[in-house]
């Protein structure tokens, strides 16, 4: 547990500006993605659900939104020097593409254990990887030691406004297509994605309640959020890998906790159950960090009323086949 000196935030009115200005920044690369419904989930859970299928996007999740916002806003200068970043994977992978389409040299600190999908993505997408062990190094001493030998621009993957205002874009177009929700379930790991959505929703649909969900298995960000202390949690054994930071960061936890209205845990056997409903309901594939919203809804961790209308952002589709499979055959 460690106690944070709140930083100066800016007004909601700023945040709010800066996540319009960034939706018109991601039109340039990011798709619009479709918003899926089924009524085998609506009669599961009492209530119409609305996905956003953020697993349909480029990279294959959400994070090329807020990664593209802030490779954009580089001066000449700063991506001449190349952009450094640590990631399991989903933000690896939106950090090498916008480098690639702008021009600038990118490396990525990864897991050892990051899905073989998303290390090979990344690569593709033209970035340096560099691996670490987890249990052994933690990921942002090893890029702060990188950045003072290489001079490169460090773009972390959730603790940036351009990179928190960047992922709110998603929940954005969602509530312009359904501005009449009452609640919004979104994955949480670091907290970019939950608080750029909730802020979004504030500025959007003030009477929705965001909603953050997480593993049971790494529940630091639930802690911190009830608690008012930042809670960490080192290296969580969770099959949701997007999830697996270490806490909440400087700027997402007092953001959380200001726009967020709650937060929810899961199961491991809840996340996996979810990822089987999405794939044989819905014909999607959805990773297990992605499918924590509906994993809420279906286990019974976030109740909605009956009759609510529900969104949920499913954040990413990047899941190894073979780790499909086990899931799919209930191996995990």
């Amino acid at each position: 547990m460690t106690t944070l000196s709140p930083p100066d935030l800016p007004s909601f009115d700023s945040l709010f500006t800066e996540v319009r200005a960034a939706a018109a920044r991601v039109k340039a690369i990011a798709h619009r993605t479709p918003v899926a419904t089924s009524r085998a989930l609506d009669e599961a859970v009492g209530a119409r659900v609305f996905l956003k299928c953020e697993n349909l996007q480029r990279v294959g999740a959400f994070k090329i939104r807020g990664a593209w916002n802030a490779v954009s806003q580089l001066s000449s200068d700063e991506k001449a020097r190349g952009v450094l970043t640590f990631s399991s994977g989903n933000h690896a992978q939106g950090i090498a593409l916008a480098c690639r389409e702008q021009g600038v040299a990118a490396t990525v600190v990864m897991p050892v254990n990051s899905p073989a999908s998303k290390r090979e993505a990344t690569s593709g997408y033209g970035a340096e990887i560099i691996l670490y062990d987890p249990d052994e190094t933690a990921r942002e001493e090893l890029a702060a030691k990188l950045q003072a030998e290489r001079g490169s621009v460090v773009i972390p993957p959730y603790d940036d406004l351009r990179i928190i205002s960047g992922q709110a874009t998603a929940a954005l177009e969602l509530l312009e297509e359904q501005p009449d929700l009452d609640l919004l379930l979104v994955p949480c790991g670091g907290g970019g994605l939950l608080s750029g959505s909730a802020i979004a929703a504030r500025g959007t649909a003030p009477g929705c309640r965001t909603i953050g969900v997480e593993p049971e298995a790494a529940n630091d960000a639930t802690l911190s959020f009830r608690t008012g202390v930042l809670h960490t949690v080192k290296n969580p054994p969770t099959i949701a890998d997007g999830t697996r930071t270490p806490s909440l960061g400087k700027l997402t936890f007092p953001l959380v906790r200001e726009y967020a209205a709650d937060m929810a845990t899961v199961s491991e056997a809840a996340i996996a159950e979810a990822v089987r409903f999405l794939f044989a309901r819905t014909k999607l594939v959805v990773e297990p960090s992605g499918a924590l919203g509906v994993a809420a809804l279906l286990s019974g961790a976030v109740k909605p009323p009956s009759g609510a209308r529900i969104g949920v952002i499913l954040s990413g589709g990047n899941v190894d086949g073979e780790v499909m499979a086990r899931i799919l055959t209930g191996e995990l």
